[in-house]
């Protein structure tokens, strides 16, 4: 039973140390957002570039390590209908990941700053919005709900 325990501590523990890991780049990516909204008139190249680093890093690291691991873990306790929420939800993270790729894109090279970073950036925001809505509906029903069972192991 004791080695069963660090299985699934070893296994699914680590989901949540990735969770909490990236919940954290969030804040930064939030803070960076905020910071370049405020002064986006006066912005300069690096700190649009800085930005655009951590938008990529943060959409990155949604697609090629937490989705995976929360579908492995909704797949492994039989979350069906975690699995089956994600298949709905999962296209539009793909849509948004696109957009926030289109803005570093656009931004990344310092194109924005003619005058249409304030713009670029408020679209941004609010599709980052959405993003974060649903990243944490994935969260609270494909990790969250097996927390109980976790525990209990």
């Amino acid at each position: 039973m004791l080695e069963r325990c660090r299985n699934a501590q070893e296994r699914w523990g680590g989901v949540h140390l990735l969770i909490d890991r990236w919940l954290r780049e969030r804040c930064e990516l939030l803070q960076t957002f905020d910071s370049l909204r405020q002064r986006a008139p006066t912005a300069d190249a690096a700190g649009v570039q800085d930005f655009c680093q951590l938008l990529v890093d943060y959409v990155s690291a949604g697609h090629f390590e937490i989705y995976e691991q929360l579908m492995n873990e909704a797949k492994a306790f039989g979350n069906q209908r975690g699995l089956e929420l994600a298949r709905q939800i999962y296209p539009r993270l793909e849509s948004l990941t696109e957009a926030a790729l289109a803005f570093n894109d656009c931004c990344d090279d310092g194109d924005c700053l003619d005058g249409c970073l304030s713009r670029e950036l408020e679209e941004l925001g609010g599709l980052l919005g959405e993003r974060f809505e649903l990243e944490d509906c994935l969260i609270e029903v494909l990790h969250t709900a097996h927390k109980e069972s976790l525990a209990s192991v």
